[in-house]
């Protein structure tokens, strides 16, 4: 066995590192949202300079408009996907190992290759649009990814194709969870299936709900490769989100201070989805210490 303090030696540098990184890179930035830097990081204090001309900037407006439905389309999605998957391998179906592993899958896929793919499929000219075609249907049209009203869906579809296997495997493992006993009083009641999952399996899962979708909502504020690769930010801005105005305003407009400012609100939306569950967490320990 291993020494308390050799434990102690390989456990606590790196997380004492990984906090100091995390909080003193945090707190640079924030410092350099309210100054006048640009290419090169300044001391001077301009206050909410930088966070007014973010707000009031026509690329911020899109990227948060477009937040919001790629937001709530890709929750929606995804959950509904990945809880429909659960509830049919629930029903101890042959392969179900194999269409877990495949269902999967696409988690095991980096961002960047599933925006790429998905970027020829949705391509009018080489993909889904163009095979149809070519099987007789000449006036079949799927072009979302060049359409500026349809564009931010595509990413959507592209999201919910990735992570509908994650939602599913939390799912799935929700459902087996259940007490077997609450399917058997369900089904001496005469209850059938559906009726089992809608007033037994569901109610009882509902923590798992929550968790996956404090798990999506905080992958969707964070996103940027995937719509990097996709669609660019385009047609035009049409698909901006808050990543992609960071990125913009740091790395290809010099503007270090504005580009911080965003990057602070983007932390800010991040909390707005954090802080809730983690005080939901709280509040259900101390519920089930009173009643455990």
């Amino acid at each position: 066995m291993l020494a308390p303090w050799l434990v102690h030696l390989v456990l606590w540098p790196p997380l004492l590192v990984s906090v100091v990184h995390i909080i003193g890179f945090t707190g640079y930035t924030t410092w350099i949202s309210f100054t006048s830097s640009t290419l090169i990081p300044e001391n001077d204090f301009v206050g909410l300079r930088n966070y007014n001309s973010v707000l009031a900037s026509r690329n911020w407006t899109i990227a948060t408009e477009n937040l919001l439905i790629f937001g709530t389309g890709f929750v929606v999605l995804t959950t509904a996907i990945g809880l429909t998957l659960a509830v049919l391998l629930d029903q101890r179906i042959r392969a179900e190992n194999v269409l877990r592993t495949i269902y999967l899958y696409p988690m095991a896929v980096s961002f960047v290759v599933t925006g790429t793919v998905w970027s020829w499929l949705l391509n009018p000219s080489i993909g889904i649009q163009k095979l149809v075609r070519g099987l007789g249907w000449e006036a079949f049209r799927f072009d979302w990814v060049v359409d500026r009203d349809m564009a931010i869906y595509t990413i959507v579809i592209a999201g919910a194709w990735q992570a509908s296997g994650f939602a599913m495997a939390l799912f799935l493992a929700g459902i087996r969870s259940v007490d077997a006993d609450l399917y058997k009083a369900a089904q001496i009641d005469g209850a059938g299936p559906w009726r089992i999952y809608r007033r037994v399996v569901l109610p009882a899962i509902w923590p798992i709900f929550i968790a996956v979708m404090v798990i999506l909502l905080q992958y969707t504020i964070k996103t940027f490769d995937l719509v990097r690769a996709l669609t660019g930010g385009g047609p035009g801005i049409a698909t901006q989100l808050p990543s992609l105005v960071v990125y913009d305003l740091m790395f290809q407009r010099g503007l270090l201070g504005r580009g911080s400012a965003a990057a602070v609100l983007m932390l800010l939306y991040l909390l707005a989805v954090l802080l809730p569950y983690f005080a939901f967490v709280q509040w259900r320990k101390r519920r089930n210490a009173r009643h455990g």
